[in-house]
């Protein structure tokens, strides 16, 4: 597998954890709507980060 999946997937969890993560503190760019919904993408963004994280390390190895 190339390597620039892992690379676009942290990059994509980070983006979208940055979204929710302002969403919940100061409430743009969703006005703050559903509480439960920025935590579960923020939970989400780190779960697809760990995952992606965790492809890169045992693609290294090899």
């Amino acid at each position: 597998m190339s390597k620039s999946v892992p690379f676009v997937g942290m990059i994509v969890s980070g983006i979208v954890g940055i979204m929710f993560l302002a969403d919940l503190a100061v409430g743009f760019p969703f006005k703050r709507v559903s509480i439960a919904a920025d935590i579960g993408f923020l939970l989400s963004s780190a779960i697809l980060a760990y995952l992606s994280w965790s492809v890169l390390a045992s693609t290294a190895e090899e």
